[in-house]
């Protein structure tokens, strides 16, 4: 199943440019969500208020569209973040799929590599290429700055050896030789910014 879906995602053309004649959609594995983020509410509100749900797929060509239309990174505003998440897991510390977790982050350049990044891991993540896609909560997009930057979230951050799979896979799936840094959730909570990263590949 796998292998094939990844196939049809690659090889399906962008909503725009699919003729009237198509078969009929192709199903995902299970559904995906869209997310969008200003990252800087008004003051005195909490976080995530500006964080919002919004569009659900499960379709190759759904994906598309939405991808084609609205959530390239080049579309991204500053201080912005798209989130492609699991459907039922909101992108947050709180949320019970993420709350023991972490995240794998690479440093990227909107200008240069961040679209290409972005769209070779959501075709990875609703493909189900990763072995330990049971694992993965999803991607975050942010336009920052400082640097735009790339982070994969999963769920269970002390299990070293399920971490570093997905690190080392992620890696051959962007194309990076760079070292990229596993982060947890609890050490962010606390402001720990003495640390760097638990895991490194």
């Amino acid at each position: 199943m796998s292998t094939e879906v990844a196939a049809e995602i690659m090889d399906a053309p962008p909503a725009n440019e699919a003729s009237e004649t198509t078969k009929q959609p192709h199903k995902l594995e299970r559904k995906w969500a869209f997310w969008f983020d200003t990252t800087k509410p008004k003051q005195g509100a909490a976080w995530g208020s500006t964080l919002k749900k919004a569009y659900t797929f499960d379709t190759v060509e759904e994906f598309w569209c939405l991808y084609d239309q609205i959530f390239k990174p080049s579309k991204l505003v500053g201080n912005a973040d798209f989130h492609l998440f699991k459907n039922g897991i909101e992108p947050k510390w709180e949320d019970p799929e993420c709350a023991h977790g972490g995240k794998w982050t690479v440093s990227a350049n909107r200008k240069t590599n961040l679209e290409g990044m972005w769209l070779e891991t959501l075709m990875a993540l609703i493909g189900e290429q990763f072995d330990e896609a049971d694992e993965i909560c999803g991607v975050v997009a942010s336009a920052r700055s400082r640097g735009d930057k790339l982070s994969l979230w999963t769920r269970n951050a002390a299990n070293e050896s399920v971490q570093m799979g997905i690190g080392r896979k992620w890696k051959d799936i962007i194309d990076i030789t760079d070292k990229i840094n596993y982060s947890f959730h609890d050490d962010a909570k606390k402001d720990n910014k003495s640390n760097r990263g638990r895991y490194s590949v």
